[in-house]
């Protein structure tokens, strides 16, 4: 009975020591398939080796398999089961806002318009008939001194009958003569016909009218069918339309028949968008390209902020006063400008980083393996990068496409409210 127990306690020590043999060994392989690189089969992924090799049951090569788990594979499932609207799992890059002093500009789209303040108008300074009228196009090119049109008027033809009566049967009559004569000079008569009259003792029943101004001639018609301030001719208009003031036609005294504008002037009308008004100011400086002029760059600055909204439109207007002396600048040509808005300290991320929702701004917020959609303040843009208010801090990681993580089909949701 003895020689049993002895024997028993013997079977136990030795199936003792096998089993902490056993399990150091096993401890042992299993550190080292954590420190090892451990190859496997793509088609039979319970083939091990520590070496590379070939799969015993296919044939294939074996692959060096990682030994760490990819980031998402520690998302829960609760995570995974989040509706789109408010977090998204992605692999897109992930960036960081920068802060520092960036030169801001304001970009600009606008069109060249003739300048205003050159304008000036020709209207008849007495009712009469236009005898002969010696502008023929919109756009011809008058100067000051030049005869443009002829009127009969009776009332001019009447005052120079007067002031020939006075010439022969009172011309002691200083004052009453020289009364006669200020008569027709202020009403549209030159020195030298004046003196033609009293030396011929004849009236002009065809009065010349001579132009006071240099510049194109813009028919009044014309200029009043445009569709903005300064707006001369509408688009459609052609140089070669007839003229709205013909031969045989009667006037009326103040009637407005011509405007003539300086062409060497223009200027450039700018539309600066909403959220950029509050950083355009008189004065700074402005680079001005043309889409249909390759290479043409001209440098001016700020001239003009326009005080009010035009009608139907939300962004504001600004004018750059130009020279066009050479004239290779075109009325309507469009532009497109730089304005340089000075330096501005913040926190910048790409415009890319941003989704406008109408009345949110958001980025989408890394958390872990997930990004969430978080509101953010924008200010203004600068090229490619826009100033960030509130919302981040310069530690934050947000996805550097901000629409590419957007579901199309569902709304975002941003602090507990769908907007």
């Amino acid at each position: 009975m003895r020689s049993i127990s002895v024997a028993l306690a013997v079977l136990f020590v030795a199936f003792t020591f096998i089993s902490a043999c056993n399990y150091q060994k096993h401890g042992v392989v299993a550190q080292a398939a954590k420190t090892e690189s451990l190859y496997t089969c793509p088609m039979h992924p319970q083939i091990l080796e520590s070496r590379p090799g070939f799969c015993p049951v296919c044939g294939m090569a074996l692959v060096k398999r990682s030994g760490q788990a990819s980031e998402s594979a520690t998302i829960s499932l609760n995570t995974v089961l989040q509706p789109v609207g408010s977090s998204v799992i992605s692999g897109v890059k992930a960036i960081t806002p920068a802060f520092g002093a960036v030169k801001t500009t304001v970009s600009a789209e606008g069109y060249l318009d003739f300048d205003a303040r050159t304008f000036n108008n020709i209207a008849s300074r007495f009712s009469g008939r236009i005898e002969k009228l010696y502008i023929k196009y919109a756009f011809q090119q008058i100067h000051k001194g030049q005869r443009i049109f002829d009127v009969y008027s009776p009332e001019m033809v009447t005052a120079q009958q007067d002031l020939i009566y006075l010439t022969k049967n009172d011309a002691t009559d200083i004052n009453l003569i020289n009364a006669a004569k200020q008569k027709l000079l202020l009403q549209g008569m030159t020195w030298q016909q004046v003196n033609q009259v009293i030396k011929t003792a004849k009236p002009f029943y065809s009065l010349p009218v001579y132009s006071a101004y240099d510049g194109h001639v813009h028919d009044i018609a014309h200029t009043q069918m445009g569709d903005g301030p300064g707006t001369t001719m509408p688009a459609d208009i052609s140089v070669d339309m007839p003229l709205a003031v013909k031969e045989g036609m009667y006037v009326e005294t103040g009637q407005v028949l011509f405007n003539v504008v300086n062409p060497h002037k223009l200027w450039a009308v700018l539309k600066i968008d909403g959220d950029a008004i509050s950083a355009i100011k008189l004065n700074q400086p402005v680079a001005i390209s043309f889409p249909d002029m390759e290479g043409k760059n001209i440098e001016g600055k700020v001239n003009f902020i326009e005080p009010t909204l035009r009608a139907g439109e939300k962004d504001a207007t600004a004018r750059v006063y130009l020279e066009n002396m050479d004239h290779t600048l075109k009325v309507n040509s469009l532009v497109t400008a730089q304005i340089q808005t000075g330096q501005t300290k913040a926190l910048w991320v790409p415009r890319t980083a941003l989704l406008n929702l109408g009345l949110n701004t958001i980025v989408w917020l890394k958390s872990g393996g997930i990004y969430q959609a978080h509101k953010v303040i924008s200010g203004i843009v600068s090229g490619n990068n826009i100033e960030i208010k509130s919302g981040l801090k310069a530690t934050d990681s947000i996805a550097s496409n901000a629409q590419y993580l957007t579901d199309s089909e569902s709304f975002i949701k941003v602090n507990g409210n769908e907007k």
